[in-house]
C-alpha cells in the first residue's frame, strides 16, 4: 500500500512539458499513430471559442471543431452551466431499469427535430456505436421477420462508418483497413461511389451499378447505409441529392432498409439540419454523433421507426441486444440538450453556416489555380481544397501551426470545418494561411 501512495506522490508534483511529452512519446497511443515513430503532438492547455491555446502560450484557429463535432465552440457559458446544474443532482446512473430527465429531454428533442416517423431513440456512447446499433436493428429487424438471410449491408465506396468491426466492414474496402482484416469482417456488398457532384446536373446512369447490386442480392440484404450526401473522412467528397432519392425509391422497391449516416452531418454542417433534406428523404434509422453534444461529451443517437422497433421487439430475443454502460449519460444528455436549443435558438443557418459557406468559396476559389490543387469545392460550413497527391501531414502540419491555425489534413484533402461561431477574420486567417503554406516550395 506505501508503495502506492508514494507512486502517487510522485505522480500528482508539477511536471514539465518537456518530461510529460517524453512520457506521452513513450507509453500513449494517438489516434492512426505508430508507437515505433509517433508523429509530434501539440501541448492544449486551455481552449475558448474558435482558439486553442498551447503550452508555449501559442495560440491557435481551430479550423476542424475537434473533428468536426465542437459548433458552438469551446468554453460556451451556457454549455458548461448545464453540466455545472446537472452534476449538482447526478453524473451518472445505469439507464437499464432506470431512467431520467436528462435523457427525456434530450429525446423528445431529437424525435420533434428529425423527420416523420423516426420517433424511437437509442442513446449510445459514441458514433461508431450507433453504427453497430444500426446494424443490429437491421439484422434483428430481418430475423423477427422470419428473413434470417437477409444480414449482409450494400455500402458505398468512399464511405466511413467507424473503426469498430461491423462498422469497418461497410467502410470504404480499399481505404477502410479491410485488407487487414480479410477473413475477419463481414463480407458486405459495395455500389461505385456517386459520380454526380452536388450542384451540378444529374445523370441517370450515376444509380445504374447501384441499382443492379440491390437487385441482385435484395435477398441477403438487409439494409443500404450511405452517409448523405457527404462523405466524410472517405474523401470529402459531396454528391448529388437525386442520388440519395434513387436509393431511398430502390430500398422500398426490393424490401431493404435504408441507414443513414449522419454522424458528421447532422445538426446543420451542410446547410440543413440533417444532410437527408436536401434530397427529402427519411430513413429508416437514423445515426448521430458528433455535433450532438458539441464536443463536450462522448454520445450519440439512433432514431428508427415504431415499424422496425415494434417488428424487431416481436422477434425471437424480444429485443434489441444492446446495452452500453454509459448509455444514455445524465451529464451527456444535459449537454446535448443545451446544444439543440443553443442551435435552433439561433439563426444557425443565415448567420453561421450561410456566411461561412460564402467566405470559404470566395476565400478558398483562387487555390484551383495552384498546379498541386486538383479540387476545390465548398458545401454549407464545409471547404475541402484536393491535391493532386497525398498530403504529408508531418510536414504541413507544422506549418500550419506557425502560421497560427488548427488543420488536419488527410490523405489528399486539406479541409475546412470550423465552429459555427467562428468570426470573419478568424475564418480568413484560416483560408489566408492554407493559400499561403500552399504555395510554399514543396508543399
Amino acid at each position: 500500500m506505501q508503495r502506492h501512495v508514494d507512486t502517487l506522490a510522485r505522480l500528482t508534483k508539477p511536471f514539465e512539458w518537456d518530461d510529460a511529452l517524453t512520457f506521452d512519446r513513450a507509453h500513449i497511443w494517438h489516434p492512426y499513430s505508430s508507437m515505433i515513430a509517433p508523429p509530434p503532438v501539440y501541448p492544449v492547455v486551455s481552449a475558448s471559442g474558435v482558439h486553442l491555446t498551447l503550452a508555449d502560450g501559442r495560440k491557435l484557429i481551430d479550423g476542424m471543431s475537434s473533428w468536426w463535432a465542437v459548433i458552438h465552440g469551446y468554453n460556451h457559458p451556457r454549455l458548461n452551466l448545464a453540466l455545472e446544474k446537472q452534476i449538482k443532482s447526478m453524473a451518472h446512473v445505469m439507464f437499464g431499469g432506470l431512467t431520467h430527465t436528462p435523457a427525456i429531454d434530450l429525446a423528445r428533442r431529437l424525435v420533434a427535430l428529425t423527420p416523420d416517423p423516426l420517433d424511437k431513440v437509442f442513446l449510445c456512447d459514441s458514433g461508431s456505436v450507433s453504427v453497430e446499433v444500426a446494424i443490429k436493428m437491421a439484422i434483428q429487424y430481418w430475423q423477427a421477420r422470419g428473413r434470417p438471410r437477409k444480414h449482409r449491408l450494400l455500402a458505398l465506396a468512399g464511405g466511413y462508418h467507424g473503426d469498430t468491426f461491423a462498422a469497418m466492414s461497410v467502410c470504404d474496402p480499399v481505404t477502410g483497413m479491410h485488407h487487414l482484416f480479410r477473413g475477419v469482417l463481414p463480407q458486405q456488398f459495395f455500389a461505385p461511389r456517386p459520380g454526380c457532384r452536388f450542384g451540378e446536373p444529374w445523370d441517370p446512369d450515376d444509380v445504374t451499378e447501384f441499382a443492379g447490386l440491390i437487385g441482385a442480392h435484395c435477398d441477403e440484404i438487409a439494409a443500404v447505409i450511405l452517409e448523405p450526401i457527404v462523405q466524410g473522412a472517405g474523401g470529402m467528397w459531396f454528391y448529388h441529392p437525386e442520388y440519395l432519392r434513387q436509393v431511398r425509391a430502390l430500398c422500398d422497391a426490393h424490401d431493404v432498409l435504408l441507414i443513414t449516416d449522419e454522424i458528421a452531418t447532422g445538426f446543420g454542417r451542410t446547410g440543413t439540419l440533417f444532410a437527408c433534406e436536401h434530397a427529402g428523404i427519411v430513413p429508416d434509422i437514423l445515426c448521430l454523433g458528433k455535433a450532438l453534444t458539441s464536443g463536450y461529451l462522448t454520445l450519440a443517437a439512433t432514431l428508427t421507426t415504431a415499424s422496425v422497433a415494434e417488428t424487431l421487439s416481436c422477434g425471437g430475443a424480444g429485443c434489441l441486444m444492446q446495452g452500453p454502460t454509459f448509455m444514455a449519460n445524465p451529464l451527456a444528455c444535459a449537454v446535448a440538450t443545451a446544444s439543440i436549443d443553443l442551435l435552433c435558438e439561433s439563426d444557425w443557418w443565415q448567420r453561421s453556416v450561410q456566411s461561412i459557406e460564402q467566405q470559404l468559396r470566395d476565400e478558398l476559389a483562387a487555390c484551383i489555380e495552384l498546379p498541386s490543387v486538383r479540387d476545390v469545392r465548398v458545401l454549407g460550413a464545409i471547404g475541402v481544397i484536393e491535391m493532386q497527391e497525398s498530403v504529408d501531414v508531418r510536414r504541413l502540419t507544422p506549418r500550419f501551426v506557425e502560421s497560427g491555425i488548427w488543420l488536419r489534413p488527410f490523405d489528399r484533402q486539406i479541409y475546412i470545418m470550423p465552429p459555427y461561431v467562428i468570426e470573419p477574420q478568424d475564418l480568413s486567417c484560416i483560408t489566408d494561411a492554407v493559400r499561403r503554406v500552399l504555395v510554399e516550395k514543396g508543399c
